[in-house]
């Protein structure tokens, strides 16, 4: 296929994206870990990802290191791979793939950002719409006694720190693997279904969660 088909063939593409922008009122846009890519931040799979391999250095997928099951068996091993996270988010800014998502808002009825990431960068960027689906590391909490403090110095904090109050291992306010989606974030999505959607962009992430397939069908429709 020569690249003068292959050009032509992403210009009637945008086109024909830019033409059903122009036609929605609603739209819901859908962010993964590639979206931040071009702020320095690793995706977490795939070439050059954070985890490309199949294993963990402990030999543990991912997914079981940073399950909530884990952070209850072994809170040192999951805090191990939760400060590799937020040492990457340390210091990142938004890029001009935020920037632009916070220009196209205003020229809509409703503009809302769903994201998948953890780092911070839609909300830095001055997203007003936003889901945080996942959650955030603005805080860490005690799920026994509720105490809250601000995340501190990544740079400095130990594994697995624990409460003051009750001793027990803090944690920050994302979704482990294995657990379920906050409610006030899944309300706020629901909310957003229910006006309906017009069109859905998917940035950095693939439809393969339910919350993503869902919006996506229901656009179609």
């Amino acid at each position: 296929m020569s690249d003068s088909f292959i050009a032509a063939d992403y210009r009637s593409s945008l086109r024909a994206a830019a033409s059903d922008l122009a036609r929605a009122r609603r739209v819901l846009v859908v962010t993964g870990a590639g979206i931040s890519a071009d702020s320095g931040l690793p995706t977490y799979r795939g070439v050059g990802g954070l985890y490309e391999g199949c294993t963990t250095e402990d030999g543990l997928r991912i997914e079981e290191a940073l399950s909530g099951s884990m952070l209850r068996r072994r809170p040192e091993l999951t805090w191990k791979y939760l400060l590799q996270i937020a040492r990457c988010c340390t210091g990142a800014k938004p890029n001009a793939a935020h920037a632009a998502l916070v220009a196209m808002a205003p020229h809509f009825a409703r503009f809302t950002v769903l994201t998948q990431n953890v780092d911070g960068l839609h909300r830095q960027a001055g997203t007003q719409d936003l889901i945080e689906i996942h959650g955030d590391l603005r805080e860490l909490h005690c799920e026994t006694c509720g105490y809250q403090t601000p995340m501190p110095d990544v740079q400095a904090l130990q594994l697995a720190p624990a409460c003051p109050c009750c001793a027990m291992t803090l944690r920050p306010g994302i979704v482990l693997f294995g657990e379920a989606l906050p409610t006030a974030a899944v309300t706020a999505l629901e909310a957003v279904l229910d006006e309906g959607v017009d069109c859905v962009i998917l940035i950095g992430t693939s439809a393969g969660f339910p919350y993503i397939a869902g919006p996506v069908a229901a656009a179609a429709r």
